[in-house]
């Protein structure tokens, strides 16, 4: 059975960062855990089918921007877009 980690709200991503730097030994039995029991794994959510392909044009130059801010951030860039996406629809 995978224990859950109860995060709280945060105000702002600095706040959110320096939690998760303050519990590596939780995020590690977690990680552990997901490896043994077999749900770890990248793009869990998209095997799952909760999300739908689809295919937009962009301008190169919106992608290169995309990608260096994802980079900052430790994100994929395609994660950095679908994150932007839906905090816009929300």
């Amino acid at each position: 059975m995978t224990k859950t980690l109860q995060t709280p709200e945060f105000k702002n991503e600095a706040e959110e960062a320096a939690w998760w730097d303050s519990h590596p030994d939780e995020m590690l039995a977690l990680f552990k855990q997901a490896a043994q029991d077999g749900t770890l794994g990248r793009g869990t959510l998209a095997r799952s089918s909760q999300t739908a392909a689809t295919s937009i044009r962009l301008d190169a130059a919106d992608i290169q921007l995309a990608k260096t801010i994802a980079q900052q951030r430790g994100l994929r860039y395609q994660t950095y877009l679908k994150m932007i996406i839906h905090q816009h629809l929300v």
